[in-house]
């Protein structure tokens, strides 16, 4: 019997894995019977959440999944989609713009097959967007009747925190969870991210407890290549040469030796870790194939002692993010130069202001 736990404070109850479908399209498996039945085996073992994005293979992911639903299954799931990312080639296709969010949200209910989202989320933040601006186009929705409730994905303690103010003081739907990147190789969350969720009642449902597949058992000693489709558009997280990479595969040797000792798979041990933490309500499993749903179902189930847990802490130790890159968001602040320089700045003389 699977043990359901609450989304934040909205009443809602939800299983410890979340079914994600990034890897449902031409970007994973292009199958799409083969999907369904992956989407259908993980409901009929009692995962209730399913979480998906319009940019996941440009839409495609949603389309699998709305065909899978449409058998009769809707009312069993809690829906989660997200927007933000780049669909086609229009620069106005994108972004958390009012204008955009209006256009996109009826094409994710179309392409879901179903009149209703559950938890609607903004799958990253854009500075130059005001937030204000987003939830009071997302707060509509909701009066509407189209969106169940708003959700953020991979944002700073600061914004996360900035969305509870702005609905307080501007009458705006509130914010109810966050989807950060969590694992036991990325656990920079634990500072502040987990701590503000539960300050404020937000359910917290981490993508990628398996950090890309290095805690499955992917990558091993004397590997110089990256070795998925994913791997080669994200080399910075993956590429095995990189002095980042090389600290997170001493650490999944000395993982693995530990889940061997204690009796478990990798898959497990990682998993477990993440749902040991108490702001967590759901870790979302990202699954290709069947196979990989099957190898992921019972994590759910495994209780982790307090002597693995201290082991893990001395791999990886608490707040420590092994490879910067898998934090999966840097923001401009960090990644223009142009906004921490006073010299160079346009306008400039010889590097000079005036």
């Amino acid at each position: 019997m699977v043990d359901y736990r609450p989304f934040g404070r909205t009443g809602v109850l939800v299983s410890p894995l979340t079914l994600g479908a990034m890897n449902f399209g031409s970007r994973g498996n292009p199958d799409h019977d083969d999907s369904i039945r992956i989407i259908h085996r993980a409901l009929d073992e009692g995962i209730n959440v399913i979480d998906t994005a319009d940019v996941y293979s440009q839409g495609e992911s949603e389309e699998i999944v709305g065909k899978a639903l449409a058998e009769g299954r809707r009312d069993e799931v809690f829906l989660a989609t997200k927007f933000h990312g780049q669909i086609g080639e229009s620069p106005h296709h994108r972004g958390n713009s009012r204008r955009w969010i209006i256009r996109e949200v009826e094409q994710s209910l179309r392409r879901l097959r179903t009149e209703w989202i559950d938890l609607y989320q903004v799958h990253r933040p854009e500075p130059g967007t005001d937030f204000d601006e987003t939830l009071g186009a997302l707060s509509d929705l909701v009066h509407q009747g189209k969106v169940r409730y708003l959700g953020t994905s991979t944002f700073e303690p600061s914004a996360i925190v900035e969305g509870q103010w702005i609905a307080q003081r501007r009458g705006r739907e509130r914010v109810v969870s966050e989807q950060p990147p969590y694992s036991i190789l990325a656990r920079e969350v634990e500072r502040e991210v987990l701590p503000v969720a539960q300050r404020y009642g937000l359910a917290v449902i981490p993508w990628s407890p398996l950090a890309g597949g290095w805690l499955a058992g992917r990558y091993r000693p004397g590997l110089t290549e990256p070795i998925s489709r994913r791997a080669e558009r994200f080399p910075a997280r993956f590429d095995p040469r990189l002095p980042e990479n090389v600290r997170k595969l001493d650490a999944v040797q000395q993982l693995a030796a530990l889940a061997e000792e204690a009796g478990l798979s990798l898959i497990h041990l990682a998993i477990a870790f993440v749902l040991e933490h108490p702001a967590v309500s759901s870790a979302i499993i990202g699954p290709r194939t069947l196979e990989h749903l099957e190898s992921q179902l019972d994590a759910a189930k495994v209780t982790l002692s307090r002597d693995v847990l201290d082991r893990i802490d001395e791999i990886v130790p608490p707040g420590t993010t092994l490879n910067p890159a898998d934090a999966g968001y840097l923001p401009p602040s960090l990644a223009d130069p142009a906004l921490r320089r006073r010299s160079g700045r346009p306008g400039d003389i010889d590097g000079r202001t005036g």
